[in-house]
This record gives C-alpha cells, sequence and structure tokens, in this order.
C-alpha cells in the first residue's frame, strides 16, 4: 500500500460511494443527521487499523473528502459520531466500524460478537434507552470495504434482449442449483463458475429457458440466531452490502465470466434483490451500515415510539422509501449491476414495501416512477413480487405499465385445477388468459402476469408432487416455517415411491 497523507483533502460534492481518480480516491457517504464521519484505513488483511481521517466536508447530507495517493486495494471503513437517543430514532455510535452502504466488495466476514450492538446486548431492555450505549469496538468482527477497479474483457458482450411473450424463466440457487451435478468440474459446483459451463448451459436450453433468475446474490448476513443453531442462511435475503456479490459463491470475474457465457448462448440474467429490509434485524440487531450513518433516515420508525421499527416485511425493519436518498442508494444499485454486470432485469422481492408511501401503498410511488423513467433501467426486465405482510399487502395487478408481476392466484389456480379440485376450471381459464380482471388496465400487456408453478416459497415441483403435507424437519424449527398450504397432492403415498401408478398419475 502506498504511503497515505495523514488528513483528507476536500473534494467537490458528487455521487456517495468510494470512485478511483488520477490522484487519489474520493470519498462520499451519507450521513445527513451526523456530527462527524471518520474514514477508518485498514491494512490488507482488515485486521489492523492504519489511521483515522476525519471526513473535512458535508454537503447536501454527504460527507466527502479525497485521500491523496490512494489507490485499488485499499480496504477501509467509517466511524460516524452523533447523538446517541434511541428514544428519537438516534443511533450513533463511534465505536461501531460501519459499512460503506456502496462498497463494491467486501473484505473479511461478519463475525458474530456482542460488540457489534450499540447498546449493551446484555441488557435489551436499554435498546431503547441512551444509558444502554455500549463502547466495545466492532472493527475486528465486521468485513470492511475495498476499492476495487471494474475493468473486465466482455468481449463484445450484447443483452440478448429477449421478447416477454417469448420468455420461460428459471428460478434458481446459485449454490443448490448445481452443488451435486456431476456433469461439472468439482472446482465449478456450488458457485457462480457453475453457470457459465458448457454443461449448464445445455441443460437450461435443453429445458427452453430463457432467462435464470438468481436467488439472492448480494453480499448477506448469516444470522446469529441460525449461527448458534448450527445452521445458516441458505436463502440469501438478508442484505449487507447491495453493491458487492457474495464472495461465497466466487469472485466477481467468476460472476461476469458466468453472465457473458449465458448472454452468448441468449440466456438473459435476472437477479432476485432485496431492498425492502437491510440484514440489520430489528431494534435488537447489530449496527453494521445503515443504522449507524442515519437510523432515522434509512428506516421507517413507529411514529409512537422512534426507538422501534416499522416492520411491513416481516424481518424486522423496512427501509424508508420516503427519504430521496434511499431511493437514490437502490437505483445507483440497480444501475451498477446492469452497467458493472451485464444484467438483464431484476426481480424485487417483497416489491409492495417499494411503493409505502405515508398513506400506505402508491402504484405511482417515488421509487417506481424513477424506475420508470430511468433511461437504463426502464429497458430492462422488472418484475415485481407484489405482496408484503404490511396494511393491505396483497397488491396483485395493481402496479404500474412497465412491471410484470408474479402472480400468485394463477399459481394456485394451476395447482388447484391439477389436483382436481372443484370449481378450479374458472380460475385457470382465467390465468391461461392473462388474468385480464387484474391485469388489463392502462394498456398493459398479458406479460404483465408471470405465470408460475413453483418458487423459492414452498414446496419444490418434486414435493408438490410427492407429499401432501410439509415435512420440514431437518432445519430444527419443528416443521412451523415455510407455507402451510401449498395445494400439493401426494396421490396416495407419502413422499417417495415406486408405485408406477402414482409415478405416472
Amino acid at each position: 500500500m502506498p504511503t497515505l497523507h495523514l488528513t483528507l483533502e476536500t473534494c467537490p460534492p458528487g455521487p456517495p460511494g468510494a470512485q478511483l481518480t488520477g490522484r487519489g480516491i474520493n470519498f462520499r457517504v451519507y450521513a445527513e443527521a451526523a456530527e462527524r464521519v471518520t474514514l477508518c484505513v485498514f491494512d490488507q488483511t482488515g485486521r489492523e487499523e492504519l489511521a483515522r481521517h476525519a471526513m473535512p466536508e458535508c454537503t447536501d447530507g454527504i460527507w466527502h473528502g479525497c485521500l491523496p495517493g490512494a489507490g485499488e486495494g485499499l480496504v477501509y471503513g467509517y466511524r460516524v459520531d452523533g447523538p446517541y437517543l434511541p428514544a428519537q430514532g438516534l443511533r450513533f455510535n463511534p465505536n461501531k466500524l460501519l459499512l460503506d452502504p456502496y462498497a463494491r466488495a467486501l473484505q473479511g466476514e461478519l463475525v458474530w460478537d456482542d460488540a457489534l450492538y450499540g447498546y449493551d446486548y446484555q441488557m435489551p431492555d436499554a435498546v431503547g434507552d441512551a444509558a444502554g450505549f455500549d463502547a466495545r469496538d466492532s472493527a475486528p468482527f465486521v468485513p470492511k470495504a475495498v476499492v476495487v477497479p471494474e475493468d473486465f474483457d466482455w468481449q463484445g458482450d450484447a443483452p440478448p434482449r429477449v421478447p416477454w411473450r417469448d420468455t420461460v424463466l428459471y428460478e434458481l440457487h446459485v449454490r443448490g442449483f448445481s452443488r451435486l451435478r456431476k456433469d461439472l468440474l468439482e472446482e465449478q459446483r456450488g458457485g457462480y463458475r457453475a453457470l457459465g459451463a458448457a454443461a449448464t448451459i445445455a441443460h437450461l436450453r435443453a429445458l427452453g429457458v430463457t432467462a435464470v433468475e438468481l436467488l439472492p446474490i448480494h453480499s448477506f448476513v448469516r444470522d446469529r440466531r441460525l449461527k448458534q443453531l448450527g445452521l445458516t442462511n441458505y436463502w440469501g435475503y438478508n442484505t449487507l452490502a447491495w453493491f458487492a456479490p457474495d464472495a461465497a459463491y466466487g469472485s466477481r470475474e467468476d460472476l461476469k465470466r458466468a453472465i457473458r457465457e449465458l448472454h452468448k448462448a441468449g440466456i438473459e440474467v435476472i437477479l432476485d434483490v432485496v431492498y425492502n429490509h437491510s440484514g440489520e434485524g430489528d431494534e435488537l440487531g447489530p449496527t453494521l451500515s445503515l443504522r449507524g450513518f442515519g437510523n432515522a433516515e434509512y428506516y421507517r420508525l413507529q411514529a409512537r415510539d422512534p426507538s422501534r421499527y416499522i416492520n411491513d416485511t416481516g424481518c424486522g425493519n423496512t427501509l424508508n422509501f420516503q427519504n430521496p436518498r434511499v431511493i437514490q442508494l437502490v437505483m445507483d444499485s440497480l444501475r451498477h449491476w446492469v452497467s458493472i454486470y451485464h444484467v438483464d432485469g431484476f426481480r424485487f422481492d417483497l416489491g409492495v414495501t417499494l411503493g409505502r408511501e405515508a398513506t400506505g401503498f402508491d402504484p405511482g410511488a417515488g421509487f417506481f416512477d424513477a424506475l420508470l423513467q430511468d433511461p437504463v433501467l426502464s429497458r430492462v426486465k422488472l418484475i415485481i413480487e407484489p405482496w408484503d405482510i404490511g396494511p393491505d399487502g396483497t397488491q396483485i395487478g395493481r402496479h404500474a405499465a412497465g412491471f410484470a408481476e408474479w402472480n400468485g392466484l394463477a399459481r394456485d389456480g394451476i395447482r388447484r385445477y391439477w389436483r382436481g379440485d372443484a370449481l378450479a376450471r374458472g380460475p385457470l381459464a382465467t390465468c391461461l388468459q392473462g388474468s385480464a380482471d387484474r391485469f388489463d388496465h392502462h394498456r398493459r400487456r398479458p406479460w404483465a402476469s408471470i405465470n408460475f408453478i413453483t418458487a423459492h416459497d414452498g414446496f419444490t415441483l418434486q414435493d408438490l408432487v410427492s407429499y401432501a403435507h410439509k415435512h420440514n424437519a431437518a432445519n430444527g424449527e419443528h416443521n412451523r416455517d415455510g407455507c402451510q398450504d401449498n395445494d400439493s397432492a401426494n396421490w396416495g403415498t407419502e413422499g417417495a415411491t415406486r408405485d408406477p401408478a402414482i409415478l405416472l398419475h
């Protein structure tokens, strides 16, 4: 690492994140209510803190400064000073090292320790009390951001741009899809490299797939409770860094090569993205990033008790899409994945949350308007999961023209017809005609309704035709997790069978 100046110099206001320049690195981060923001530089391992630099300026809520002589590979984090008054929604704690929300690559992993929490973790009743302030340093236990270049040989890559009318989506988990496949090299299985392998592409083309929809690959939190149970967060719906691919599946270059090869085969890549909440959990969760930069700005808080979060996601917190800086963060992240990784679209997890204004869900919410007018993002496939667990959480068919929506009613109608339920023919006919009763408005096309049979929620296709009831025993949740009703059938034998009469049913 080159010798670094002892102080940050001023730089012009600009977009958030760390940008390489000809003279060093410009650092910018949003923390509107903070009193001071400090840039912390670490060695290449992320274990030793080498220097602290006070950010010299703040313009419109964004702190900014230039570190001359710094270059790619620099490892950093932030500390933020300000009032710690949880009862007023303020949770600043400079003892907690914070990950840049715009981090493009991470060094190290999250190691669970009580020092990660802004309050005394052993006294959870003090979470809403300023007296519970925790002064332990969290730096040894959190991943740090790494400044990385984005050059890559795309070999003239161009998006396949498959028309919606011809699109066949195949949802897959990067690890689960390939880790047991014998037609792949061992070093390919379970990671990004498997996605671009010739055997994978041949398999997808044989199925008639035109687009793979990858379950979350943004760097995500492996929950403490699961770790204590000897389990892990397998699915990835707990984002820590919205610009960085999760390193457990391979390198950034591995992912880019896979997308390049899929594109050569005419197969698009859609990302399942989680912007409705973060991996910091509820008010009892750790301070890892957003909470430390601006708790009241990034999260929706209860009006009567700002020490607690609104939880329309069921995951502890809800991002505040009424704040333009939150919309900016998400828009910048989405453009990053299109421009840097060449992805072809997004499926928005709990998409109703992204459209919640002060009066409730609004199909013309600011975030949706921003997406549909954006010259980059409006040209890719935009898919909404049209529900969350908040008030009036199911909004199937109510989104604006330009979005496609998961049609859970079609899923249920197809399954019930296949199972032989009474009065199932009418709902099936409706969904086969594009569910016009829901989607035929504002000149939306039939493709606005995405009809599907199975997805990551509930039974797999194999389970759907094999079990009448769920049997989720292996994960230690005592069969409480997952959908209670899957509209499934076992046709006479619960589970695996060799009975030809059942197999040919």
